[in-house]
């Protein structure tokens, strides 16, 4: 949602190129700048597959602040789940959740509905990453709820 990829021809023009570890990454400002304006409304959390490395690199690139992150267990054996699930449901317990990724699969929205906890799910596009339409509709679902404990990873 922040690292875009997948583009096509010309990148967005809301961003720029960083080697992370010697990877190139196409990172968003503008993912950045709609997670700046809902960190007032939300705990946020990254549920990146960078884990730590998120907090090493984008707060000095994007200007996000240093966020609490999530690690996960990635086991071969697994199926029909997503790999990210397990950490997410441990971190977020029984608090509502939003959850913003771009590779949802069935597990993750039979969790969802089976979630006795106000639950989220916000699909977006490796080559967008968050855009306001998503932004937009993350604060409408957190003033549904502003007397419940928001996650968002």
């Amino acid at each position: 949602m922040i690292s875009l990829f997948g583009f096509g021809g010309q990148p967005p023009a809301e961003g720029s190129f960083h080697s992370i570890d010697g990877i190139p990454h196409f990172l968003s400002s503008s993912a950045a700048k709609h997670l700046l304006a809902l960190e007032p409304m939300f705990d946020l959390v990254w549920a990146s597959g960078w884990e730590e490395k998120a907090n090493e690199y984008l707060p000095h690139l994007l200007g996000v602040p240093t966020l609490p992150h999530l690690s996960f267990e990635r086991s071969m054996g697994r199926t029909n789940a997503h790999w990210k699930l397990d950490s997410i449901d441990a971190y977020a317990g029984e608090r509502a959740l939003a959850w913003i990724d771009d590779a949802f699969n069935d597990a993750c929205h039979a969790w969802a509905d089976g979630r006795g906890s106000p639950t989220l799910l916000v699909q977006t596009t490796p080559a967008n990453g968050l855009t306001r339409r998503e932004a937009q509709s993350l604060e409408r679902w957190a003033h549904t709820l502003a007397h419940t404990e928001i996650s968002i990873p």
